[in-house]
């Protein structure tokens, strides 16, 4: 397996990663691998302070480790009756260890007495992160940063059987509808982390056919 053609997702959030294979399914790349593929890679300590930044120290970190070019992202949930909170906690709001029902049932507690409309939006900060930096340039890194937005509202119960995270709870702002409650084809048109990947998926063709037309394409 050479570090040419290979992507590694940094995560090991198996929902995730099905997902994101989905949005990535059409790119030029051999393999498409996520770091539950690189059992000796450590943890990363997610202390920036804003989405990119957690997104850039996770990104950095895999592409550096395994010497491949790497995507991580990270998503917060900011509602505005709580002053933007959970925000970049949101994967941890009920603490560590703690499941997507968890985290959805903390949130509902804190909005007990707020009534609706409950204003919120996710957004995703998504990088990428090519080590061997673009083929003729001075050999540093190439990095690349998008997001993506996705305005609604939290509903005072959960409500539909997909997603995960707070899907059951996000009412997508013109549908009517939770993201639970969306086919994951549906969903991957429109979400928070679709719009931020089909930003990265416009940069990851142009960029790739680059690479290959320069003849730098890895070898075994």
């Amino acid at each position: 397996m050479h570090p040419g053609r290979t992507l590694v997702l940094a995560t090991r959030n198996r929902d995730k990663v099905a997902e994101m294979s989905r949005l990535f399914a059409d790119l030029p790349i051999d393999e498409l691998l996520c770091a539950l593929d690189f059992p000796e890679l450590q943890e990363v300590v997610e202390d920036g302070g804003t989405l990119a930044e957690n997104a850039f120290l996770k990104a950095r970190s895999v592409a550096h480790a395994t010497g491949r070019m790497s995507i991580a992202d990270d998503t917060g949930r900011f509602v505005d009756a709580l002053e933007g909170a959970p925000g970049i906690y949101a994967a941890r709001y009920a603490g560590e260890g703690c499941s997507y029902e968890d985290n959805c049932r903390k949130l509902l507690r804190e909005l007990e007495n707020v009534p609706p409309p409950r204003t919120a939006r996710f957004m995703t900060a998504m990088v990428f992160v090519d080590p061997a930096g673009r083929a003729g340039n001075d050999g540093s890194a190439v990095e690349h940063q998008v997001e993506g937005v996705l305005e609604g509202e939290i509903l005072q119960e959960m409500r539909g059987g997909g997603g995960f995270g707070y899907d059951p709870l996000f009412l997508v702002i013109g549908q009517g509808r939770t993201l639970a409650e969306m086919a994951i084809e549906e969903k991957n048109r429109i979400s928070h982390r679709a719009r931020a990947a089909a930003a990265m998926h416009s940069f990851l063709k142009e960029y790739l056919a680059g690479e290959r037309s320069s003849g730098r394409s890895g070898s075994s």
